[in-house]
């Protein structure tokens, strides 16, 4: 085994600190990764304050890792030493299931694990992320991050950029829609700039006015205050989609009203309680309110690749791993532009157990 240095919340009540974790060895299609950076995603509080329910203690998060290949098992073809490779929300599943036939493993049929608060597949080895100096999986669920990408830059895209990028796809983003996103933080920062690539017209919808100049610098065409109730009747029936990145509890039926006949809400936030929706949101206009989490192994490369093609990576503040337990403050504050990124290499202190 490998012993490995990692930043743990050993209870759902406590900071997360230093601790001492096992990895296993790396076997003939693994590939073993020294991390460089990891992003910090909201959803990350959420398991470690085990607002989701279902935790597993001591817990390492972290899933949006990037590092440099150290190891390749025998049987490994994808990567080589040496190579800067990413890791997302998912390190194993079945392989077998239709949803894994289907290239969207994160919906395994008999249960994807996840890089962190889950188990491998043998349903007891609890997995640990990526707020740690190494990690080893299997090179299906490896991806190779372009060499144009900041490492940096490019951590959040296997989660935030993912999960803003597949929803776009899905619903045939192209130049001349008019697509509204919802909230700009993580998410709806890189919504603005994936739609805004696509070729769309692009709104930013947001209680916070004062985030108008930085949604235009993303590539926003327009910015709209929803906390004006005049917002919801100016702009009813204008969009073709509405990427909704709100984790707080808010109206669907109000964004659903800006929907033309037929345009799709797609919901990639998770509001803390359920919302009710009146059927005649939906029925008027024939119009979708969907879901979309994450994406397969196969679309987060499409979307690194076309990263790539594009220029585009997150707004990062990078910080030492010694100051997470600030910067989930600052994150619940909203005090973040717009991705923390921890600097692994901060992590290089003796680890204590």
């Amino acid at each position: 085994m490998l012993k490995t240095s990692a930043y743990a919340a050993p209870s759902a009540t406590k900071q997360l600190a230093p601790i001492s974790i096992e990895r296993r060895e790396p076997g003939p299609h693994d590939v073993l990764i020294d991390i460089l950076y990891c992003g910090v995603c909201h959803s990350d509080i959420h398991q470690v304050r085990d607002e989701w329910g279902g935790a597993i203690f001591p817990m390492v998060p972290g899933h949006e890792i990037v590092g440099r290949v150290k190891q390749v098992g025998q049987h490994v073809t994808k990567l080589k030493v040496g190579d800067i490779a990413g890791v997302g929300c998912m390190v194993d599943s079945c392989r077998d299931c239709a949803s894994c036939k289907g290239h969207i493993e994160q919906f395994c049929e008999k249960g994807v694990a996840f890089s962190y608060n889950s188990t491998e597949m043998d349903r007891k080895t609890p997995t640990y992320g990526g707020y740690s100096s190494q990690i080893v999986v299997d090179e299906h669920f490896t991806l190779k991050v372009p060499a144009g990408l900041d490492p940096a830059a490019a951590a959040p895209l296997l989660c935030a950029g993912i999960t803003t990028y597949s929803p776009l796809r899905q619903w045939n983003c192209k130049k001349g829609d008019r697509v509204g996103v919802v909230g700009l933080g993580g998410l709806g920062h890189m919504a603005v700039k994936f739609a805004v690539s696509m070729g769309a017209e692009v709104t930013m919808l947001s209680t916070s006015r004062s985030k108008e100049a930085d949604a235009r610098r993303l590539g926003a065409h327009a910015f709209e205050s929803t906390k004006d109730e005049a917002t919801f009747q100016k702009l009813a029936g204008r969009f073709d989609l509405i990427i909704n990145t709100i984790s707080a509890p808010h109206d669907y039926n109000k964004y659903l009203g800006m929907l033309r006949p037929q345009g799709a809400m797609v919901i990639v936030g998770v509001p803390p309680e359920p919302t009710p929706v009146a059927a005649f949101s939906l029925i008027g206009g024939n119009k979708r309110l969907a879901g979309s989490m994450i994406g397969g192994i196969a679309e987060t490369q499409e979307m690194l690749d076309y990263c790539a093609k594009h220029n585009i990576v997150s707004d990062i503040e990078i910080i030492p791993i010694q100051k997470i337990n600030e910067a989930y403050e600052r994150m619940m504050r909203g005090d973040v532009r717009y991705r923390f990124v921890i600097d692994i290499a901060s992590l290089k202190e003796p680890a204590r157990t």
